[in-house]
């Protein structure tokens, strides 16, 4: 065994945490700290900089893009002759936050994740371990590398934990929950195609999901209907749906 696994799971004094992520994972961390904060929410976060503090937030943005790029690959391969639109809606199945949160229960992040107990009652705690999930793969992306994350998630996630031709025929229509829900509640709900940021390819459809006017959700797709899709995800997931 290598003198530095060695020293951190059995003399470290973060030996009782690195053995728990080693049975959580199947690896030891390197850099400990980018754990630590993956599994962090702001409601706990410390201020490190003006508007930025050390939250999981940065790092799910990053394990998202990660974790859709590891997705897309193996959708890709395992249906070769499927169209964009089915790859791209098997996909938003597998990364919702409703797959991505049970994950994150399986998983024992629940027993991990540092957040203000006042939050129990809010509907963004629905989220919290689909976003720790997210981080969580941001932070093995930054400490190992693409390579080893692309192996960890094919090995240690999707094959043990993702049955994906069940997902396949599972039938998630987040744009009809939020407008069944805006009835129910009186709400007025409305997609917006809006202009896309200066530099992003004039291909794409960006959609924000608007409720009583506010923006509670945005996608962006190469196609107009699965952009509304996403952002009807997003703000399913941010009215706590």
């Amino acid at each position: 065994m290598p003198i530095n696994r060695f020293y951190k799971l059995y003399i470290s004094p973060n030996r009782k945490y690195v053995k728990i992520l080693k049975n959580l994972l199947g690896f030891v961390p390197g850099n400990l700290s980018l754990y630590r904060m993956a599994f962090r929410h702001k409601s706990v976060a410390q201020n490190i900089k003006k508007g930025v503090k050390n939250s999981n937030e940065r790092l799910e943005f990053l394990g998202d893009a990660v974790l859709g790029s590891v997705i897309a690959e193996v959708l890709f391969k395992l249906y070769p002759y499927e169209d964009e639109g089915f790859l791209t809606e098997l996909r938003s199945k597998i990364v919702s936050r409703v797959n991505l949160n049970a994950l994150g229960k399986k998983l024992g992040f629940d027993k991990l994740i540092e957040y203000d107990n006042r939050m129990l009652n809010s509907s963004r705690q629905g989220s919290l371990l689909g976003d720790a999930f997210e981080a969580l793969i941001g932070a093995v992306y930054l400490d190992k590398g693409y390579d080893f994350t692309k192996n960890f998630l094919i090995n240690h996630i999707i094959k043990p934990h993702i049955d994906i031709h069940t997902l396949e025929q599972t039938e998630t229509n987040f744009k009809s929950k939020l407008i069944e829900w805006c009835q129910r509640h009186g709400r007025d709900i409305i997609f917006e195609l809006v202009t896309n940021q200066d530099g992003e390819s004039t291909k794409l459809f960006t959609v924000q999901a608007n409720v009583d006017g506010e923006v509670m959700g945005s996608g962006k797709e190469f196609s107009k209907k699965n952009a509304e899709k996403l952002a009807a995800e997003k703000a399913c997931e941010a009215l706590g749906i």
